[in-house]
């Protein structure tokens, strides 16, 4: 069994024993098929050195692929947290007021595991050599390892969103989804040491408000989740050319308008059958789909299964 370095001991230049940990707040969300994520908020003691840290460890099984998988870990401080857990008000959430006498200095650790059959949305057919990337992805690199991954700026701003968010119920779940893949995205392009994302071929880019058309192009495509929406009214919705919005989106986010807005659509999807346990007749109506055939074939594309095997888990 590969045993992974624990993500405290390297943030901490000496790690704090067990009993010196209060946990403050926890939240965990597990779905057969997507990602599994913890984030666990400590209360911090000023006097513990600490550096914000970020891990990529690949497990690989040969005789057990079901066991494959691939986790992001990360250790950041700065946040506060309200002590006052037991009230009724914003400042109990991860996102605390600063205005709340109560807060204290926190320490986050968080976790997102992707399993293979997640990943595998993500492998595109190539001609000769497959990249790292691919390796990785597809689970064809045949030995575990660990990868420390420096902070950069986008992984931190990525971070911050996850575990300052005042989204709840559905919109939490999709949040969690598009957020997390950007996650992805960010730390294998750092562990790899690839060209920058923001700015490469898309010279419109340069400018900061086209760049902020398209980042709201995918706010709207989450908002519109049960709502198919074509790219020409996306594309006016964020004031932006279609061929730019096109060029701009899958330049800045790794993958096409329609990829994206499939995915996030059947992670939902996921959430509503096993979580809220909607049937299926139900969770196709909810994302628009004009029949259930459409829906169970989009759905097992996505994720390997059928709607009913989901739910039979």
């Amino acid at each position: 069994m590969y045993k992974t370095p624990e993500i405290l001991s390297l943030a901490y230049k000496q790690a704090p024993m067990p009993e010196q940990m209060s946990l403050l707040q926890e939240k965990h969300q597990q779905i057969p098929g997507s990602v599994h994520y913890t984030i666990n908020r400590y209360y911090r003691n000023l006097q513990w050195s600490i550096e914000d840290t970020g891990m990529m460890v690949y497990h690989y099984h040969k005789s057990e692929p079901k066991e494959n998988y691939l986790e992001l870990k990360f250790c950041v401080s700065g946040n506060v947290y309200c002590r006052k857990k037991d009230t009724e008000c914003d400042m109990c959430q991860f996102s605390a007021s600063k205005s709340c006498m109560e807060r204290v200095d926190s320490v986050d650790v968080v976790s997102f595991r992707f399993s293979a059959v997640q990943l595998s949305q993500f492998i595109k057919p190539r001609k000769g050599n497959s990249t790292l990337t691919d390796d990785i992805l597809n689970f064809t690199h045949v030995s575990s390892f660990t990868k420390i991954l420096p902070l950069c700026g986008k992984t931190r701003m990525v971070l911050e969103a996850l575990l300052n968010h005042t989204y709840s119920g559905s919109l939490e779940n999709i949040f969690i989804n598009a957020q997390t893949q950007m996650l992805l995205l960010y730390s294998l392009d750092c562990m790899l040491g690839e060209k920058e994302i923001d700015v490469v071929n898309c010279k419109f880019l340069a400018n900061e408000a086209d760049r902020d058309k398209i980042i709201k192009a995918r706010e709207v495509l989450i908002q519109h989740i049960g709502e198919p929406i074509t790219i020409k009214e996306l594309s006016r919705k964020v004031a932006i050319n279609e061929c730019y919005l096109k060029k701009g989106f899958k330049e800045m986010f790794g993958t096409t308008i329609f990829d994206f807005y499939q995915s996030q659509r059947m992670e939902h999807a996921k959430y509503l059958l096993y979580e809220k346990g909607l049937s299926v007749t139900e969770v196709s109506m909810l994302l628009g789909y004009s029949s259930i055939s459409h829906f169970s074939t989009a759905f097992k594309k996505h994720t390997g299964l059928k709607p009913c095997e989901l739910l039979l888990r």
